[in-house]
């Protein structure tokens, strides 16, 4: 399944990260939010009461960070495979055609995200989905919609890896 405006970034690029101008609030919500999330019924509300703020400018902030590219998902890690499945998979795209294919990567809702290295192996991607055979269907859609064949790389070995990032971001402006 696929969706139409999502936004897609692929990062990993050798400049580095690059971040626009960002508000005082954006650069808090980016930098403090990654870990200890709320884990209240109205979590929005929680983080706006810490950063003395309203709700509403924490939705509307995180809104325009997600038009801008700066944040694709908001949402639960779980321990692979407790929920679903999941699997990382990678593809070989000429250079020329890596932002298209990003582009419909990113438009599968089973897409979590998906990133650009330096290996003959360009883009990455993570898939996840309630069960083997959905998985399966949506790196088979991927490979006949872009023309190019998906390796999956299934888990064989679970490690944690903290998925938060210092920023480096400012936050006195």
């Amino acid at each position: 399944m696929k969706t139409q405006n999502q936004t897609y970034s692929i990062c990993g690029s050798s400049s580095g990260p690059h971040f626009p101008e960002l508000s005082n609030i954006e650069k808090q919500l980016l930098n403090n939010f990654q870990h200890d999330f709320p884990g209240t019924s109205t979590p929005y509300a929680s983080i706006a009461q810490e950063l003395g703020v309203t709700e509403q400018d924490v939705l509307d902030v995180l809104q325009k960070l997600k038009k801008m590219g700066t944040v694709s998902r908001i949402g639960a890690v779980f321990e692979p495979q407790r929920i679903g499945t999941s699997t990382l998979a990678t593809m070989a795209v000429p250079a020329a055609q890596l932002q298209e294919v990003a582009h419909l990567v990113s438009s599968y809702v089973s897409v979590n995200h998906n990133y650009e290295r330096t290996h003959h192996y360009n883009l990455w991607f993570v898939v996840t989905a309630p069960d083997d055979e959905q998985l399966e269907s949506v790196l088979r859609d991927i490979e006949q919609e872009s023309g190019f064949p998906v390796l999956s790389l299934p888990m064989l070995e679970s490690y944690h890896i903290d998925l938060g990032f210092e920023l480096g971001l400012d936050q006195k402006k």
